[in-house]
């Protein structure tokens, strides 16, 4: 196997230059981060992956204060002009503001890095946000503009993200950190129908990403997320799923060379070219990678 990935979900911000709320409350993270710290963090270690850097990078939003997610987006968009790994952007979009909803998606749409969009999920105050018609028919607009949607919602969401997909069939869902399971409570049971019946959807794809950080310890337990990821592969199979390493969020509890490490003994039972599918190849299609 091509020993060489991409990675499908990363994160970079400076809190000197934009406000991340939601990094009060995680202070090991609230510093800078961009791509010559990942390097530096994927060199240490010493592990048998250290120093694997992705042939290419998605950066994924990073949850600014929403006032100014276009500005994170240009910031991305300079960054990229002196750094060859950062491939694609999934900047946020808010699905829910009807005319300016479709304004926005245009000028989104317009910018050759981004590929596809994001408006959490997991931590909204609506229980029902997903199911709302307001949200439905952004995200529905999204797919028309020829962009994915990437899905970041807790396990417990999953239904209603489920009816979104229903709803939304001509567009490209992307399913963030597997559909973030309990893995520290072992709630097994039921994510794993959850995920079923979204795997049953064939415009829905998977990232192999986040799951460390839902364990219950700080060292990644091959054995505790084995069940999660082969049900994964057994659900969407390796053609729909994507590897991210979901870094810097990661360092919450592995580095990212462990996390990759990690991953790759996941999977290391299937051959060679699905292998290559999770690791490079359905990110290169999901994402439309040069």
């Amino acid at each position: 196997m091509d020993p060489s990935y991409v990675d499908s979900h990363v994160h970079f911000w400076d809190p000197a230059l934009l406000p991340y709320p939601w990094l009060s409350h995680h202070p090991s993270l609230a510093k800078k981060h961009v791509p010559s710290d990942l390097r530096r963090d994927l060199g240490a270690g010493g592990g048998p992956l250290a120093g694997a850097v992705p042939r290419s990078l998605v950066v994924v939003q990073s949850e600014c204060d929403r006032a100014r997610f276009l500005d994170e987006v240009q910031w991305v968009e300079a960054m990229a002009k002196t750094e060859p790994l950062i491939a694609a952007i999934v900047p946020f979009a808010p699905m829910d503001r009807g005319d300016s909803t479709v304004a926005i998606l245009d000028d989104l749409a317009r910018r050759p890095l981004v590929r596809g969009v994001r408006h959490l999920i997991q931590d909204d105050p609506d229980a029902q946000l997903c199911q709302r018609l307001p949200f439905v028919t952004g995200v529905r607009i999204t797919g028309q503009k020829g962009l994915s949607f990437d899905l970041c919602a807790r396990e417990w969401q999953l239904p209603g993200v489920i009816d979104l997909v229903r709803a939304c069939p001509e567009t490209r869902f992307v399913l963030d950190h597997a559909g973030k399971p309990d893995i520290a409570g072992g709630r097994l049971g039921p994510w794993r129908g959850r995920v079923r019946e979204l795997a049953a959807l064939p415009h829905v794809v998977c990232k192999l990403s986040g799951l460390v950080t839902e364990a219950s310890g700080k060292v990644p337990a091959r054995e505790e997320l084995k069940p999660y990821v082969d049900h994964l592969i057994a659900c969407f199979g390796p053609q729909r799923l994507l590897f991210g390493s979901d870094w810097p969020v990661v360092k919450l509890a592995a580095s990212g060379a462990q996390w990759l490490e990690t991953a790759r003994e996941l999977v290391g039972d299937l051959g060679p070219s699905d292998q290559q599918a999770i690791f490079s190849d359905t990110a290169r299609r999901t994402y439309r990678l040069p």
